[in-house]
């Protein structure tokens, strides 16, 4: 028993025993699942009726007369006419009367018979006729440019006794192509058939891949047909694009019709809007509509912002507009909803400002920074010299002893520490710095000598100040005499 010619097994029980879809040469084209094999059917009941595949997925029934033991994906040799072809067993069983009811084919004398499984002979013999399609392919489309037909041919397929070949072409207008009949006849020396073809069938031919990554279901498992409208694509709320909604052979999608009835089940629970919907806010225009999760979106007189509410909603409005009545929006009826919604989000603002208070009383507070280190223990910070009641020490001695300054002469910042008692000296180096103790305080007594050549703090700062430098001079004078 021969194996299948486009695959590498050529041995053991017959075909490529993977039910004729090992990927090949058209193996996987049209292909079909006897899915009651392995039920216990009597023999005897064995519908007797074969479907054998054809070149480009063209499927035909065949009675099985002499009552061979076939499998799936076995040549045979049938019988046609003006001659015999070579097929492939697509289906054999009670699945072959189903399929035949379900496309209307009547169970008479018209079907044909096998006549046997095909031999290493027969199938060399179709080899070399399959040889002969591409050539004469591009062979013909040349006369066809010469001639001027407006056609297009696209496949050609040859008889496996080499006698007959069918041209398949693709045309707007019906075209007369006797002249061309007899062309190809006299240059090919065969008997030429003309069959014409919709696109959807040629591109079933073909075969290609889709946008989805799988193969064209016109080149798999779709024989029959249907119209495809644009209602479709509008009821699936699809852009009607034509570039993304037709497919390879440039009409509609067939795809487009699978889902078709659930979107249609799904519609029979969304309202129809006929008019826009009247609120106090404005009249809401339909924007847009969820099917399966029955949301729809209206703008308030062709606004930017769209408001989604559900299907019930929407029936409730216009429910309410054919009373004569108009909610305040198309969320809320009456203006006492918008204010429990102000309070509701009040309310909530409230709970925010409780939680961070609560969080700000919780804190701790900073612990206070420890002293320096340069401090000692017994050591009392003394008051600064620019406080009211810090005592001036000296200031008898300076103004008698120290001789009048000049103008241009500026007083130079004081290098005294907080707590030191006795000035730096001047030619003191800062390696042998003096020894500092604390400061000694003044004597209070208004008899002292010392307290009686005290200047008030005012006339101090009278003198420091950079407006009054001309007055330095003789205020100097006046002390030393």
């Amino acid at each position: 028993m021969a194996g299948c010619s486009s695959c590498s097994t050529t041995s053991g029980s017959g075909g490529c025993q993977n039910n004729g879809t090992c990927g090949t040469s058209d193996c996987n084209k049209m292909n079909s699942f006897d899915w009651l094999s392995h039920m216990g059917i009597p023999s005897v009941d064995t519908f007797d009726i074969v479907e054998v595949k054809f070149k480009g997925g063209r499927k035909d029934y065949f009675r099985n007369v002499n009552h061979l033991k076939l499998t799936t994906g076995d040549p045979v040799v049938v019988d046609v006419p003006n001659g015999h072809h070579i097929g492939y067993v697509s289906l054999q069983g009670e699945l072959v009367r189903l399929q035949m009811q379900k496309r209307k084919i009547k169970n008479d004398d018209n079907i044909l018979k096998i006549y046997r499984l095909a031999n290493q002979k027969d199938l060399e013999k179709w080899e070399e006729s399959k040889n002969r399609e591409i050539p004469t392919l591009y062979r013909t489309k040349q006369i066809i440019d010469e001639v001027k037909l407006e056609m297009k041919l696209s496949d050609v397929e040859y008889q496996a006794d080499n006698s007959k070949a069918t041209f398949y072409y693709s045309a707007d207008d019906r075209v007369d192509f006797r002249e061309l009949i007899k062309i190809l006849a006299s240059e090919f020396k065969i008997r030429v058939e003309m069959r014409q073809i919709s696109l959807r069938q040629e591109a079933g031919r073909l075969g290609g891949i889709g946008v989805c990554g799988r193969e064209l279901c016109c080149s798999t498992w779709i024989h029959d047909f249907k119209s495809v409208s644009t209602s479709a694509a509008r009821y699936q709320n699809l852009s009607l694009n034509p570039t993304k909604l037709s497919g390879q052979c440039g009409r509609l999608k067939c795809c487009l019709n699978y889902e078709l009835d659930t979107y249609m089940s799904a519609l029979e629970d969304i309202p129809n809007i006929e008019k826009p919907l009247l609120t106090e806010a404005g009249q809401a225009k339909l924007q847009k509509t969820d099917i399966f999760r029955k949301l729809m979106w209206f703008s308030y007189n062709n606004e930017n912002n769209w408001y989604s509410i559900d299907c019930d909603r929407v029936k409730e409005i216009i429910e309410m507009n054919e009373e004569g009545k108009k909610p305040f929006s198309l969320e809320l009826n009456d203006m006492m909803d918008v204010e429990d919604d102000k309070n509701k989000s009040n309310m909530d603002l409230e709970m925010l400002d409780k939680k961070f208070q609560s969080k700000n009383k919780k804190r701790k507070k900073r612990k206070p920074k420890p002293k320096a280190p340069n401090q000692s223990a017994g050591q009392q910070q003394q008051p600064k010299a620019n406080q009211p009641n810090a005592p001036q020490e000296n200031q008898g001695e300076r103004q008698g002893n120290t001789p009048p300054r000049s103008r241009n002469q500026r007083r130079k910042p004081s290098n005294r520490k907080r707590g030191e008692g006795s000035p730096k000296p001047a030619n003191a180096s800062p390696q042998n710095k003096p020894a500092r103790g604390p400061k000694s305080t003044p004597n209070k007594e208004p008899n002292t000598p010392q307290a009686s050549n005290q200047r008030p703090k005012s006339n101090k700062r009278r003198n420091n100040n950079p407006r009054r430098k001309n007055n330095r001079g003789n205020q100097g004078n006046n002390n030393n005499d």
